[in-house]
């Protein structure tokens, strides 16, 4: 048995056990990286170690470890209320505006990484605060984020750019971001009937609302002031000057606790330290399997049933269902766009399907990465409420995001290729 089909073997098994039971699916990585990596594949330690996430584990410890900070002083329940507010009483607005403004936010240039740090935090204690299902906003502001993460001017758009350009596609990355935006505002719409949008419009959970908006917000305090100086110093500095989100995180959160404007000892015990262990030991085992061929394999064997007219289709298939666990940015739109061209040659389809199947590697690639195995789905699982079950949280995320990686694709092919949209 090939170490390809090994590491597939031992990630399926890992999935099935983390949705059958309660143990944490990071330490189960860990655990299986030593033996697949190690003991069969003949890895030395520290090239397993390599493919820690190391990146990742300092902006979610960091992120969370602010909004920590914010949150065990006050200042994020005071923020939520007044949002409730601005909301003129109609509960089910939030999650619309919440894809807005994440969209808005991704677009301006930060792009879905930066937008899911900047909301999560609020997001989730909106979702505590007014008793709703945190995966219905938490959705709906990661969708926002990843519609707006492909514009010209984010991190995702640029790269889309630069391989497009060498593949002689000229001026179409307002087309392949406008496509983006389609694909993630559809999955928007599935995600806000599937966990109970319209039950915002019951009596009951106007009531939620009408108990909430009529609490007196007392003033903000000195340090709740402090802390809110500090957050806004944060999303500029992240947005307009490209500080680290990790360390940028770090420091605005060293300040705040030098100021006194909050208990670091209380934050340090409210960070979701489980939920961070959980999607950087599953990075690991991933970035093993991609090295012994896994991945690779588990792309090849669904895109063997592939002809002129479904490679869109299963093109995104693959995608998506790669995405669900590995970078979009970083994986994702490398490997796949400069491989367009070949794709269609193999599958006997026309040049002139090259921008959909383009659409379709980008739309795809995004859309699932509210999957707790893709950095957005982990920093809204980091940023759960401690009250939230976050075993159950990551489960249904990872349900989400590879159900959406088949649907997205659905969506793409029929966009794209059946109705031919620009």
């Amino acid at each position: 048995m090939s170490l390809a089909v090994i590491s597939l073997l031992f990630l399926v098994v890992v999935i099935v056990i983390s949705c059958i039971s309660a143990r944490n699916i990071g330490i189960m990585a860990l655990g299986i990286a030593l033996i697949i990596g190690h003991y069969i594949g003949g890895m030395k330690i520290d090239d397993i170690l390599k493919g820690y996430p190391t990146s990742l584990l300092v902006m979610l410890l960091g992120t969370t470890f602010l909004f920590a900070l914010a949150q065990t002083n006050g200042t994020l329940e005071k923020v939520t209320k007044v949002v409730i507010k601005l909301i003129g009483g109609k509960l089910i607005l939030l999650p619309i505006l919440l894809f807005f403004v994440a969209l808005a936010i991704g677009a301006a240039g930060p792009g879905p990484t930066v937008t899911a740090a900047l909301l999560a935090p609020t997001v989730m204690l909106l979702a505590k605060e007014l008793k709703l299902n945190p995966l219905l906003l938490a959705v709906m502001a990661g969708n926002g984020g990843h519609a707006g993460g492909m514009s010209p001017i984010a991190i995702g758009g640029i790269i889309t750019t630069g391989l497009t350009t060498k593949l002689g596609m000229v001026d179409t990355a307002m087309v392949i971001w406008l496509n983006n935006i389609l694909v993630h505002l559809v999955a928007a719409v599935i995600a806000f009937f599937v966990f109970g949008g319209m039950k915002l419009l019951r009596t009951d959970a106007q009531g939620d609302l009408e108990t909430l908006r009529n609490i007196r917000i007392e003033p903000f305090s000195r340090d709740q002031v402090i802390t809110l100086i500090g957050l806004a110093a944060y999303i500029v500095g992240v947005t307009a000057f490209k500080m680290d989100i990790g360390l940028g995180a770090f420091l605005i959160g060293m300040i705040l606790v030098f100021l006194k404007a909050a208990d670091e000892e209380k934050s340090i015990k409210a960070m979701p330290l489980g939920a961070i262990i959980m999607v950087t030991g599953v990075t690991v085992m991933i970035t093993i399997m991609t090295k012994m061929g896994g991945m690779e394999l588990f792309a090849s064997l669904i895109a063997r049933f592939s002809n002129a007219s479904t490679i869109t289709l299963v093109t995104g298939v693959v995608n998506g269902v790669i995405s669900a666990f590995a970078s979009t940015t970083g994986v994702i739109l490398p490997t796949f766009v400069p491989m367009a061209p070949m794709l269609l040659k193999e599958a006997g389809a026309s040049a002139d399907q090259l921008l959909p199947i383009v659409s379709t590697i980008v739309a795809c690639g995004f859309v699932v990465d509210m999957s707790p195995l893709s950095t957005s789905g982990a920093i809204y699982l980091a940023n759960a409420h401690a009250s939230e079950d976050k075993n159950r949280l990551f489960k249904n995320l990872l349900i989400w995001g590879l159900s959406i990686a088949f649907i997205g694709a659905v969506i793409s092919w029929l966009a794209f290729t059946v109705l031919a949209i620009p």
